[in-house]
């Protein structure tokens, strides 16, 4: 078992299980970057090892339909094209992404159903009902020669779910009979004790909201792929006679596709476009849109700052955040509320949310109903995995049978015995923009370094053959001084560069780069003194 990513953070997961020619993959999610990122778009996995062994890759296995577990299959699916299995709405959420890469064509995809199972290699692997955020989650039951690995996927226990059946914990019983090898199991919510409240109890709180606020223009901020909770609005104002706008892309394709297959029920002539808003009063209207974790370029961010081009905040307006904050994004969530609330808006963002993973008590009833002989704690960080471990222990497994692992570990399993040994690259590759894996290090520290302390530019001509000073030095300052006002200080550097072109010219140097390490050095040991700053100082020579 080799966890590729999703492990140490939250976000990216990935897991290759293998056994001889046989190897099967867990999800393919991509993470968000963290702020001294700068620049990037998102992190994909590496997949190195799957390349490397690409024969014997049979398919990708996806549990539900979060970015963390999708966005990355158009990347991957590029180098590696084998067939995708997951259940309905999954795989329409999938098929959206793979249009927009034009990759749909060239991508085998399978719909499952609960309880149906599918032949890989020498797996058999059973799509087992689950709870989460997102309609249609599922838990995977692997039989492996080995033995049954179970893995949960994102998961929660839900008896009253606003769409569909709840968790199957007969069948999951029923597996545990027969007997778990390994248990994979979800650990983002490992430090809450007790139970996580069920999706239809947000219902009730957005129906006393609307009936306390039935004057004013209400806009709600959530996941656009928390179709439940997107119900849950419609169904509120239907019930007190509202419209509905969709606003946000990625709101208004997962909604789409969740109306198509018939996971969403709006109701004819609920839904109104945005352009019509303006024919109703504040009272009649309700927002959806995007935007609840602060992004800065989604819908309601966009509102936030007065850039939306078809929705002004007004003094009034009652926005309902319906998320908690992903962490590392509490900054961006409060400056978006302050925004808000400076433009007289009324923000309300206590108990408009419940999460969609267990708590404790839940991991222990699968730990209950599995018996499995090895834990796996996954989908969380380090403090999660600890947590999650702690509850594997209370409930009777050895510590020594329980696995805290690192992303790129190689665990290997048998009936007998479990252990690390070996490791695979599972680094994560930066996105920028279309570019993929050529931003590294290198270039990260230069981009932190410009954004800290800025640039110099110097600018010299020399005479080709007699190296001859014909103008310059020039220097050019971005993101360091402000020149105008620094100009005793750029005269200064001027005649530092001068000097060091001198020493330079009497020495006869004719290797440029030679020229150019001078001119950095005695620059940078010039402004250290005088500014305490290091910027980049660029030296360009132009032979006429």
């Amino acid at each position: 078992m080799i966890p590729l990513g999703g492990l140490e953070k939250i976000g990216m997961n990935i897991t290759a299980i293998e056994y001889e020619d046989t190897i099967i993959v867990i999800d393919c999610g991509l993470s968000f970057p963290e702020d001294e990122m700068l620049g990037i778009d998102f992190i994909i996995p590496d997949v190195t090892y799957l390349k490397e062994n690409i024969e014997k890759v049979k398919g990708f296995v996806i549990t539900h339909g979060h970015e963390d577990h999708i966005g990355a299959l158009p990347y991957i699916l590029k180098d590696i094209n084998v067939p995708v299995y997951a259940t309905k709405l999954t795989t329409a959420i999938i098929e959206n992404k793979l249009k927009d890469h034009n990759l749909l064509k060239a991508t085998k995809r399978k719909v499952i159903k609960y309880g149906q199972s599918i032949n890989l290699g020498c797996f058999r692997i059973e799509f087992v009902r689950t709870n989460h955020s997102i309609a249609d989650a599922a838990a995977l039951a692997i039989f492996t020669p080995a033995g049954i690995i179970f893995h949960t996927g994102d998961f929660k226990i839900d008896y009253t779910p606003v769409f569909g059946e709840p968790i199957d914990l007969q069948r999951i019983g029923e597996i545990g009979k027969k007997g778990v090898l390994a248990l994979m199991c979800d650990s983002t919510n490992a430090e809450r004790s007790g139970y996580t409240m069920s999706e239809s109890t947000v219902g009730k709180t957005f129906d006393s909201i609307f009936a306390d606020y039935n004057k004013q223009r209400i806009i709600v901020a959530t996941f656009a792929s928390n179709v439940d909770r997107v119900q849950q609005i419609v169904n509120s104002a239907v019930k007190y006679g509202r419209k509905v706008v969709i606003e946000g892309r990625s709101m208004i394709n997962i909604v789409t596709t969740a109306s198509e297959l018939g996971y969403i029920n709006i109701p004819d002539g609920v839904l109104i476009d945005i352009e019509h808003m303006k024919n109703y009063t504040d009272d009649q209207l309700v927002l959806i849109t995007t935007g609840s974790q602060g992004e800065s370029m989604a819908a309601l961010s966009r509102m936030a700052a007065s850039i939306h081009r078809k929705v002004v905040i007004k003094p009034g307006d009652v926005v309902i955040l319906s998320s908690t904050p992903i962490p590392g994004n509490e900054k961006s969530v409060s400056r978006v509320i302050n925004e808000l609330s400076m433009k007289g808006a009324k923000v309300i963002y206590q108990d408009t949310h419940v999460s969609g993973h267990a708590c404790q008590e839940e991991i222990k009833l699968i730990y209950a109903l599995t018996k499995p002989k090895y834990a796996i704690p996954v989908h969380g960080e380090y403090r999660h995995l600890i947590r999650h471990a702690e509850v594997a222990q209370m409930m009777g497994l050895p510590k020594e049978n329980i696995f805290l692992l690192s992303s790129g570990d190689v665990l290997s399993i048998t009936e007998d015995s479990a252990a690390v040994t070996d490791e695979v690259t599972s680094q994560g590759i930066l996105v920028d923009g279309l570019g993929i894996g050529d931003v590294g290090n290198i270039v990260l520290r230069d981009r932190q370094m410009l954004s800290e302390n800025g640039l110099l530019i110097v600018v010299i001509s020399l005479e080709k053959g007699t190296n001859q000073i014909l103008a310059g030095p020039d220097i050019v300052s971005r993101g360091f001084v402000y020149v105008r006002e620094a100009e005793n200080l750029m005269e200064e550097a001027r005649e530092i560069v001068e000097k060091a072109l001198d020493k330079c010219l009497s020495k006869s140097y004719t290797d440029w780069n030679k020229i150019k390490t001078e001119i950095k050095d005695s620059l940078n040991d010039f402004i250290w003194k005088k500014t305490k700053r290091t910027p980049m100082i660029l030296p360009i020579i132009m032979e006429v």
